[in-house]
């Protein structure tokens, strides 16, 4: 009889598509928040926000998701009321030890911390009264146990790494996260030590995963001559 691991708990995958990838000046356009309680997408419930970001969208970021300035304005909430139930969503959920689950989750958290801040609302920091855990990263998890796998790691790399279907349109918010949930489990499939960590444990983990292939790229980026600006820290 196998013990449950935190694979078998429920998690609560998060996407955001954006304006653009400048956390500090661009705005969310699409949130998804997926509930999971089991593997499969009939164990998912989905949660979606299409959001009027008062700003034009760049063709760049229409090209990669679909939603076009005009389409946002008319059929978009206005971001503030969003966004609050977004974040409000994500802290109850946190606050029940239901870790929060992305792809690359540096960048959703940060766009969406600056939005709220920008909007004038609590961020997730001040509404938890700490930092922003227990939080699991497909991208971080996938460098930290396959180090030296050559080749690229956007989602669709590593699904097809992992031989998981892409069934849906990557880069609209909802599939995206069910695609990441997907990768998350055959990583712990894969990992016996990845699933039979706490969520304490592997947060932890990811924390000293992400320095370590920072500062690398960091070293990468000073040989090349160029300016060593990849966050050491993480989620946030």
């Amino acid at each position: 009889m196998s013990i449950p691991t935190w694979t078998d708990a429920p998690l609560l995958g998060f996407d955001t598509e954006t304006t653009g990838t400048n956390v500090e000046k661009d705005r969310i356009v699409t949130v998804a928040l997926v509930h999971s309680v089991g593997p499969g997408r009939e164990h998912e419930t989905v949660a979606t926000w299409l959001i009027d970001p008062g700003v034009e969208i760049p063709e760049p970021a229409q090209r990669v998701h679909g939603i076009s300035t005009e389409h946002a304005r008319e059929h978009g909430m206005q971001p503030a009321a969003a966004l609050e139930e977004v974040a409000t969503m994500i802290v109850e959920a946190l606050g029940k030890d239901v870790p929060l689950v992305a792809f690359n989750i540096g960048f959703d958290l940060a766009i969406l911390e600056n939005e709220l801040t920008r909007l004038g609302l609590p961020t997730l920091v001040q509404r938890l009264g700490h930092d922003i855990a227990p939080v699991i990263d497909g991208l971080v998890i996938d460098r930290g146990v396959d180090r030296y796998r050559k080749g690229k790691r956007t989602l669709t790399d590593v699904l097809a790494h992992y031989g998981l279907e892409q069934d849906g349109r990557l880069h609209t918010a909802d599939v995206d996260v069910s695609a990441t949930l997907d990768v998350v489990r055959a990583i712990a499939a894969k990992y016996p030590q990845v699933a039979s960590s706490s969520l304490e444990e592997l947060h932890r983990e990811q924390v000293g995963w992400h320095r370590r292939w920072a500062e690398g790229m960091n070293e990468w980026l000073t040989k090349k001559g160029k300016t060593p600006d990849v966050n050491t820290a993480w989620p946030l």
